[in-house]
């Protein structure tokens, strides 16, 4: 710890310190202070400029600051902010029908963040069952994925195996059956065994548990279970949709359409709380007039920057520029762990990638060696103990790629 703090600056000390004073100690942050950002790049309070190779989880995709997204806000803030759901205003419509035939659905409801936005999927995917598949009331149960993270809600938390997000926060929800992740015969086990399943909640791709990504074929046959047993499937895309892996949404690369698509950190560029669900007329029209909203969801402002963050993505072609450039990033990560045995494994999709460690959770080598990144101009965090997510803004560049491949080289051999 000591030798962190001799890399910090009096300025970054004094910032951190009125932090951990004063804040809630729920997170444990790299010791970095930033103050500054625009596209790739990030800048802290000594005007050290960092790769950023996190993206805040994937919501700045479309990159840090970006102009037409800011301007957006900006425009839109100055004119008007918030109105509630109580009365109409002139761009939720807008904003609607843009994001509706953007992703191919027949309604969203707005919310806020991405745990505001499962939360929502959660209550239709129920409300649907009971109103619609005919299951009895309170009788519905949700299949999920061991391993999974879709927010730190007490509902959420209720079916995480995390237990340092579970522990001591209960009595938990029930209604939901945890299967293991990438496994088409206990899912199919339990829509065989059961007349109450309402959905499959599942991530395309397992981000915060270390970028698992599952077998080739096993989203489009997940879905056509679901299908077969009329069970709606719930696309959690709050993280990997967006263009994060080289498709505008994760399951695009198995062709697959969800019955509920939850999005979220990117539909803003990161600039704003944004959130949305979709679905069509038959499962979304069961939501009725104050059964389910929030103050918030909806604003003059999120709609604006919502259309301006998807205008980007489709504008500068950064889906084609995630799945180009991450095949480079994961083939020069490949190359590294050839000769330098602390890379066990590299895996990823798109630009969202992580390497594994070679040593247990419990090690602190990965936060070592994240450590060694940020000494060296570039940051990314640790995930589970020993996986290092790697996930720049899509708006990278190849030669931007290859010196951070040189950074992450070198940085690897000091520890050698």
């Amino acid at each position: 710890m000591q030798q962190v703090q001799d890399q910090l600056s009096s300025k970054s000390e004094a910032l951190i310190a009125k932090e951990n004073k004063y804040g809630a100690h729920n997170y444990h942050p790299l010791p970095v202070v930033l103050e500054k950002g625009e596209g790739v790049f990030v800048w802290d309070v000594d005007g050290k400029k960092y790769y950023d190779f996190l993206s805040a989880y994937s919501a700045v995709n479309q990159g840090h600051c970006h102009p037409k997204i800011v301007g957006a806000m900006v425009s839109q803030a100055q004119t008007l902010t918030l109105t509630s759901r109580a009365f109409y205003n002139d761009q939720l419509g807008v904003y609607e029908e843009y994001v509706t035939k953007y992703f191919g659905f027949d309604k969203m409801l707005p919310m806020n963040t991405g745990a505001e936005a499962v939360e929502t999927a959660l209550k239709l995917c129920r409300k649907w069952a009971y109103e619609v598949k005919g299951i009895a009331e309170n009788q519905a149960q949700i299949i999920v994925c061991e391993n999974n993270f879709h927010g730190r809600t007490t509902t959420i938390i209720s079916f995480s195996n995390d237990e340092g997000a579970r522990k001591n926060f209960g009595p938990y929800t029930e209604g939901f059956v945890k299967i293991e992740y990438d496994n088409l015969e206990a899912l199919e086990r339990v829509l065989e065994s059961s007349s109450t399943i309402a959905g499959f909640l599942v991530e395309p791709i397992q981000g915060e548990a270390g970028v698992y990504v599952p077998s080739e074929g096993y989203l489009a046959k997940a879905k056509a279970l679901c299908e077969k047993y009329n069970v709606l499937f719930i696309a959690d895309e709050v993280q990997t949709g967006i263009a994060r892996t080289g498709r505008l949404l994760a399951v695009h690369h198995e062709n697959v359409q969800p019955d509920i698509l939850i999005l979220g950190k990117a539909l803003s560029g990161g600039v704003y709380p944004v959130s949305a669900v979709l679905a069509d007329d038959a499962i979304m029209n069961v939501i009725k007039p104050g059964q389910h909203g929030s103050t918030f969801g909806g604003n003059p402002v999120a709609a604006a920057v919502a259309i301006a963050a998807l205008e980007v993505i489709k504008d500068e072609k950064l889906a084609e520029n995630a799945e180009r450039l991450g095949i480079i990033l994961r083939d020069g990560l490949n190359e590294i762990a050839k000769k330098n045995s602390l890379i066990t494994l590299v895996r990823g999709k798109g630009l969202l990638n992580a390497i594994v460690i070679n040593c247990d959770e419990e090690s602190d080598l990965a936060w070592e060696i994240c450590l060694k990144f940020r000494d060296l101009g570039l940051l990314a965090k640790p995930t589970h103990g020993n996986k290092i997510r790697l996930a720049p803004p899509l708006v990278i560049t190849e030669e931007q790629i290859k010196d951070c491949l040189s950074i992450i080289e070198k940085a690897l051999q000091a520890f050698v």
